[in-house]
């Protein structure tokens, strides 16, 4: 992965990270983002993932366990698109996965860009 983020443990407590890598997948068919909520979700019950949507946040944002790979990460719907977040440990495998599953499930074709800051 290009660039990875990083863990930071500020005094006050808690855990932020430095940098990011994303990656942005748009169908090739107009979904709404209800659509593609009940896509992920359906991809992540039924494969070899643990996973929840814990934040109280105005999308989707679910933190994402694939045990086959042990890879974790987080996985975001808005927009009309599907957002991978890598975390620090984050490999390969584990986004392609979780991707490929989404791509057989719905049978669309897919774009996927990558946002990499280095903050």
């Amino acid at each position: 992965m290009a660039e990875r983020p990083r863990r930071r443990y500020p005094r006050r407590g808690g855990v932020e990270y430095e940098g990011q890598t994303a990656f942005d997948l748009a169908p090739g068919t107009a979904v709404d983002d209800d659509g593609l909520v009940e896509l992920v979700e359906s991809v992540l019950s039924a494969d070899g993932y643990t996973y929840g949507d814990w934040f109280d946040l105005p999308m989707p944002l679910y933190l994402v366990h694939d045990h086959r790979t042990g890879d974790t990460f987080r996985v975001a719907v808005r927009d009309g698109t599907v957002e991978f977040h890598a975390l620090p440990g984050t490999d390969p495998p584990g986004l392609r996965r979780l991707f490929e599953g989404l791509r057989t499930a719905s049978g669309w074709k897919w774009s996927v860009d990558r946002r990499t800051t280095a903050d």
